[in-house]
């Protein structure tokens, strides 16, 4: 079945991932599946489990409590971030197969830029030399996926430092930029989006 890719721009946290649970509330078993390509404007995310201490500095960053795994990350501008709307029960696999599907989508992106990076079997995401560059987060209900990962291409790290990311105390965080590789975000998402199409082993139609 055809995927839609919808390019949604800067576009706030909240009302995204709003909008991403009646997506998935609402699917259909002949629902095609969507990427949204987004930025968003400033925002940490609290995921399920969530731990508030490790919010370390309070700065007028809003916080949202949020219904995806994992710990507490930054959203900013610079950042790619990809939406994943998949209906899981079509793919045949499991979630740790999905994921590394995900991580590796990035992992060969990133090295068509000269980036050597890797996953972690015990912390999700993309790495490169111990640096997170990539952070991953899903939502899976009535075997459909929602949220997804975002990537720093270009983008101020500053607020990582006041938070431990994604629960790790000292994780250091990277981005593109800083690896020596000047894209915008747009062109990361076009660099990106390929990869991830053949990973999840589904086709192309842009909406």
């Amino acid at each position: 079945m055809p995927r839609i890719v919808k390019q949604l721009g800067r576009v706030d946290y909240e009302p995204t991932w709003r909008a991403m649970q009646a997506f998935t509330d609402q699917r259909q078993p002949d629902t095609a599946d969507e990427l949204w390509v987004v930025e968003h404007p400033p925002v940490y995310t609290q995921g399920l489990a969530g731990k508030p201490e490790h919010l370390l500095e309070q700065h007028d960053i809003p916080v949202v409590q949020t219904d995806r795994g994992g710990q507490i990350t930054y959203h900013g501008p610079g950042q790619l971030v990809v939406y994943l709307l998949i209906d899981f029960k079509r793919m045949h696999i499991g979630v740790r197969e999905l994921v590394r599907h995900i991580e590796q989508a990035v992992i060969d992106m990133l090295a068509e830029q000269g980036i050597a990076a890797n996953g972690d079997v015990d912390a999700p995401g993309v790495y490169v030399d111990g640096a997170k560059i990539c952070s991953l987060g899903l939502r899976i209900k009535n075997g459909a996926v929602y949220h997804g990962l975002s990537l720093n291409v270009d983008m101020d790290l500053t607020p990582f430092s006041w938070i431990n990311p994604c629960g790790y105390a000292n994780l250091k965080v990277t981005h593109m930029k800083n690896l020596g590789v000047n894209l915008t975000v747009a062109a990361a998402a076009d660099k990106l989006l390929p990869h991830l199409e053949r990973h999840l082993s589904i086709s192309k139609e842009t909406a």
